[in-house]
């Protein structure tokens, strides 16, 4: 994979290995690869497809991500660059192998519940490791806080939720701020610093652009569905995506979040830069947690943990929210990190206007190309 795959794939708020449906899988014509076809199957879209071929198309790259995460490996380890349908490389055989034999013991031992799955053994290497590691020093098994301490003694999920709000100025304060354009870089590679503008409008449109050497990379969500582009690629969002990406969008994530999910759960959260955390873990029937760490001494959000979930497993984002500062009567994050497994970034806010006319075009999708 060349350095300027690897900067977009790395560094877009939403990362999608787009480049598979669109330019590896090169049956599917450009006009597809801009349109969501949940009726479709893997089988149907793509070639040669064998393990995965029941599920929906849109779910095998995410899949992959899954496979990639799990063994901390590229796409290239287990295909040949540009020819994705081919089984040239002996991994790519062993890996179906992997699949079945994950399924069948997910459905002989576990009623057919997901509990084991790629990165059950591999643990981010491309062997699993089967044998105990001896570690420099020993260590005594503790318990946790949350099972020396009766969830009785936690907060309650709606005192946090609305500490949270109060932290951040107050529903009142949040819905003032009509839209918000903000300036600053990203920061990736060790030092390497990039500028970014993002614009957003209340309730929850939201687009960034990154200026990088190759052309502008574009994370967007209009309200209605998302979007990736990079020069001469596009990639339209499926539900899981868009989804994610709207938590980014929504301007009142605060006011928001308590009527998003069917069931909160209280616990004693990690630290997190140093700052003692209380997790909300927030649960809605058959879709995967969201995780939010308040710091329990400003009730600010600093930690959010989210996943969007693929045929194989849950594929995490974790977004860390830090700089809090007042902008027109609320505090929100002049720096956010978000990580996934392989990589990271920083965006660090430095400048920021509230309430100021945004062109509606700044959130049109774009036109699909021409055949």
């Amino acid at each position: 994979m060349n350095r300027g795959r690897r900067e977009w794939i790395g560094l877009s708020l939403l990362t999608v290995c787009f480049f598979l449906s669109v330019e590896v899988f090169g049956q599917a014509n450009r006009q597809e690869a801009m349109q969501q076809m949940p009726e479709k199957t893997a089988a149907q879209q793509f070639k040669n497809i064998q393990v995965l071929k029941d599920i929906p198309a849109d779910q095998l790259i995410p899949a992959m991500q899954f496979i990639a995460a799990s063994l901390g490996v590229d796409c290239e380890f287990c295909h040949v660059e540009h020819a994705f349908d081919k089984d040239d490389k002996k991994p790519k055989v062993t890996a179906r192998k992997m699949m079945e034999m994950m399924m069948t013991i997910n459905r002989e031992n576990f009623d057919g519940h997901r509990q084991v799955t790629c990165y059950t053994c591999h643990r981010g290497s491309s062997k699993p490791v089967a044998t105990p590691i001896i570690a420099a020093e020993v260590r005594i098994p503790e318990m946790t806080a949350s099972e020396t301490v009766p969830a009785s003694a936690f907060p309650k999920p709606e005192e946090l939720l609305d500490k949270y709000l109060a932290a951040v100025g107050g529903a009142q304060a949040l819905q003032k701020i009509s839209t918000r354009v903000e300036k600053g870089t990203v920061t990736a590679f060790g030092d390497q610093k990039l500028p970014i503008e993002i614009y957003s409008k209340a309730p929850d449109e939201r687009v960034s652009i990154m200026h990088m050497k190759q052309g502008e990379s574009v994370t967007a969500y209009n309200g209605k569905q998302g979007w990736l582009s990079f020069p001469g690629r596009v990639h339209m969002m499926n539900a899981q995506e868009g989804a994610e990406a709207r938590l980014d969008a929504d301007m009142n994530f605060a006011v928001d979040v308590p009527h998003m999910f069917q069931k909160f759960e209280v616990r004693p959260g990690e630290q997190v830069d140093g700052q003692d955390t209380w997790l909300v873990i927030g649960q809605n029937e058959g879709q995967p947690p969201l995780k939010l760490y308040f710091d329990q001494k400003t009730g600010l959000l600093i930690r959010m943990l989210r996943y969007v979930d693929s045929p194989l497993g849950y594929n995490p984002t974790q977004v860390d929210y830090a700089d809090y500062r007042d902008a027109g009567g609320v505090k929100i994050p002049f720096q956010w990190t978000l990580a996934r497994p392989g990589g990271r970034f920083t965006i660090q806010v430095e400048q920021i206007e509230q309430n100021i006319a945004i062109d509606d075009a700044v959130f049109a999708p774009p036109k699909p190309p021409s055949p």
